[in-house]
């Protein structure tokens, strides 16, 4: 039987979007071709009609991962002023939530610990899509009015990072849920917005 093109890109989506789900949950090395495959409904031999390789479709599924995250945060902060789109984020990344639900989360936080043994396009990707999330940021602190945006940017993305990463690393979930909170208070005060 054959598919017409419209077909063929909804089919690359969805194996896109279940490798996605699978990367974040379980990370990029612990993924099949096959199993990816039979959740979409194809066999492992039609993988090669949509990918050249597993790199290819991990490096899509991170740009997948970073544009989706950003359709969802933009959509949620959409009606706030700059300082308030600020403290949604600080608030909903440090939360006990996106440390909880690694699979809905950040890609940066999901996939840091794992780039640097994937293949460089695959980090490019990666690099690719941090970059626009410093950039996002650093616009809305722009709009804020503060001095050095970009620098601030990736400052602020940086301990975020590094707090949500610490607290799913600990297996204190009390602990964790101090670090998170303590990181909040201390971007929020830096930031002259708690």
């Amino acid at each position: 039987m054959r598919y017409d093109s419209e077909h063929k890109q909804r089919t690359r989506a969805k194996v896109v979007a279940a490798t996605a789900r699978a990367i974040r949950r379980h990370g990029p090395d612990s993924i099949g071709i096959a199993s990816l495959m039979g959740e979409v409904g194809l066999t492992h031999g039609g993988f090669y009609a949509h990918f050249s390789s597993k790199d290819d479709l991990v490096r899509e599924a991170i740009l997948w991962m970073f544009d989706e995250s950003a359709r969802i945060l933009l959509d949620s902060l959409e009606q706030l002023s700059p300082p308030e789109q600020l403290v949604a984020i600080v608030q909903r990344y440090l939360s006990t939530e996106h440390c909880e639900q690694r699979e809905n989360g950040c890609p940066m936080a999901a996939l840091s610990g794992d780039l640097p043994r994937m293949a460089p396009p695959v980090r490019a990707a990666f690099q690719e899509g941090a970059k626009r999330v410093v950039d996002r940021l650093a616009k809305m602190l722009d709009a804020a009015g503060y001095a050095e945006p970009h620098e601030l940017a990736a400052s602020v993305q940086a301990e975020m990072l590094g707090a949500i990463a610490l607290a799913r690393a600990v297996p204190d979930t009390a602990f964790a849920a101090r670090l998170l909170k303590g990181s909040r208070h201390q971007i929020l005060h830096r930031l002259q917005l708690g």
